[in-house]
């Protein structure tokens, strides 16, 4: 990590404080080193991706905020003043903006760099494999979800609503992010955590059908 990388974790690392576990620090640390992984494969600007991944939640709503469309650009503008005070170049900050901007799933832009790619990419997978489990609970239990519909667990005869059943939102949106994938890389790592993904829901079928 570069010296103007390392004040710009000094920087950044108070505003996931006080963050849900979906979007503290932790997340943070994992989505960087998923950057890293991916875009040394696709020969991305690691200093920009690296600074978009560390910056990318600094603002963040919860997803029934009535500004959660807006926190990809906020973000975006706080990391350039935060970038700014750190001592990096007028290029990298323009670069870096358009890479935070564009990595939000809930504002559906397409990525217009290889480091906006990655960058939606990594944020994605970590919403996949063990810790997307622990991410989807977490995220149903705060809303009040159930975990599943108690006469119709895998909505055969009704629609999916993960917004009642925590299991639906692996038929809804987790199981579908694979074929969302920019890269290469990604999709092969998004493939591998939504099999762990399925073996869970197979593991989960038994214990409550039983």
């Amino acid at each position: 990590m570069n010296e103007k990388l390392s004040a710009l974790v000094k920087l950044a690392k108070p505003f996931y404080e006080n963050q849900s576990a979906d979007h503290d620090y932790d997340h943070i640390q994992r989505v960087m080193n998923l950057c890293l992984k991916l875009g040394e494969k696709e020969n991305a600007n690691l200093e920009v991706l690296m600074a978009g991944a560390l910056l990318h939640d600094v603002v963040n709503f919860p997803k029934n905020h009535p500004k959660r469309t807006e926190a990809s650009r906020m973000a975006a503008e706080k990391g350039i003043e935060l970038m700014k005070e750190a001592g990096f170049e007028r290029e990298v900050l323009d670069k870096t903006f358009n890479v935070i901007l564009e990595h939000s799933f809930s504002l559906g832009k397409k990525p217009s760099s290889i480091e906006s790619a990655i960058l939606q990419d990594s944020d994605r997978i970590d919403a996949l494999g063990a810790i997307g489990v622990m991410r989807m609970v977490s995220t149903g239990a705060r809303f009040k979800a159930k975990y599943y519909e108690s006469l119709d667990p895998f909505a055969k005869e009704r629609d999916y609503d993960d917004k009642k059943y925590t299991l639906d939102h692996f038929y809804t949106k987790l199981f579908k992010l694979p074929d969302l994938m920019n890269t290469d890389s990604g999709k092969q790592e998004a493939k591998d955590r939504v099999e762990f993904m399925k073996q869970f829901v197979g593991q989960l079928k038994g214990e409550i059908s039983s």
